[in-house]
C-alpha cells in the first residue's frame, strides 16, 4: 500500500480531483449494473408456481390434466391436498393451501369449493399473485342448504358452509377481491345452483356459453373442457387479466 501513497501523493492536485472523479463514475457504473443484473435474474425466474385447490371431496384427480397442460405451457404446476375427505371446514383447508404456498407468491386455481377455499385463504392474506376459479359456489349453493335440510346427518361441515346464507360466506362476501381474478363457471352446472353463485364482484366473471353458446359442460366436466384450458391458461399468462376472446374450441 505505501507504493499507492507514494503515488497518490506524488499527483497534482488537479490530477486527484480528476482520478477521483473517474473512480466515482467507475462505481456508479458498477451499482447500475448490479441492479440491472439483479432485475434479469428476476425476470429470469419466470412465472411463480400454479397451485390447484381441489372441490368439495377432495379428489386430485379431477384436476391432474389441468395441471399436465399447465406443465406443457411451462408452467410447474402443483395439486393441493386437502386434509382429511375435502368436506371437513372449509377454514381448515386453507392451511393446507398456505401450507403449500409456503408464504411464496403463487397462481391459483380453485375448482368448485375449492375455489370458496381460495377466496377465504386470500381474504386472510394469502401470497397468490393471480386466482382463476372454476364453478366455485362464491355464495352457496342450494343443493348443499337442501341436502342440510333433507339429510343434515350427510351434510358435513363444509356442505353447511357451502350452504346460500352460510355465516362462513357472508363473512367472506364482506372483502373486495384483493387480487387479479378470474371467475369461470357454465350455465350447465347443476352442482352449483344457481349457476351464477360463481360470478364475484371485482373478478373477470366469464360464463363459458358467453364466449361459445352452443357449449354444453357440467360441473364435473370444467377442469377437463378444452375451452375452459384456453381461458385459464390466457388468465395466467401475460401483462394483466382480461376478458377472453370469444370462441369455441374443439375437444
Amino acid at each position: 500500500m505505501d507504493h499507492v501513497r507514494d503515488w497518490w501523493q506524488g499527483l497534482s492536485r488537479r490530477r486527484r480531483r480528476l482520478v477521483a472523479a473517474v473512480a466515482a463514475s467507475v462505481c456508479a457504473l458498477v451499482v447500475v449494473v448490479g441492479v440491472q443484473a439483479t432485475g434479469s435474474a428476476g425476470s429470469a425466474a419466470g412465472p411463480p408456481p400454479v397451485l390447484l385447490v381441489p372441490g368439495y371431496g377432495g379428489s386430485r384427480a379431477a384436476l391432474s390434466r389441468l395441471a399436465d397442460s399447465l406443465r406443457h405451457a411451462g408452467r410447474e404446476a402443483r395439486v393441493v391436498t386437502l386434509p382429511g375427505d375435502g368436506t371437513g371446514d372449509l377454514r381448515a383447508q386453507t392451511r393446507a393451501l398456505d401450507a403449500a404456498a409456503a408464504g411464496d407468491p403463487v397462481d391459483v386455481i380453485g375448482y368448485s369449493a375449492g375455489g370458496v377455499v381460495t377466496r377465504l385463504w386470500v381474504n386472510g392474506g394469502g401470497s397468490a399473485r393471480r386466482v382463476v376459479t372454476l364453478g366455485s359456489p362464491l355464495h352457496g349453493t342450494e343443493i348443499a342448504a337442501a341436502g342440510g335440510v333433507l339429510a343434515p346427518d350427510a351434510c358435513p361441515v363444509a356442505c353447511q358452509q357451502l350452504s346460500p346464507g352460510s355465516a362462513l360466506l357472508v363473512s367472506a362476501d364482506r372483502e373486495p377481491v384483493a387480487v387479479p381474478w378470474m371467475s369461470i363457471w357454465t350455465e350447465n352446472d347443476q352442482t352449483v345452483v344457481p349457476p351464477e353463485s360463481a360470478r364475484l364482484a371485482g373478478a373477470v366473471n366469464v360464463s363459458l356459453q358467453s364466449l361459445c353458446p352452443s357449449a354444453v359442460v357440467a360441473h364435473s366436466a370444467l377442469p377437463t373442457d378444452p375451452l375452459v384450458t384456453r381461458v385459464v391458461l390466457g388468465a395466467l399468462s401475460g401483462d394483466t387479466m382480461a376478458a377472453p376472446a370469444a370462441g369455441c374450441v374443439s375437444s
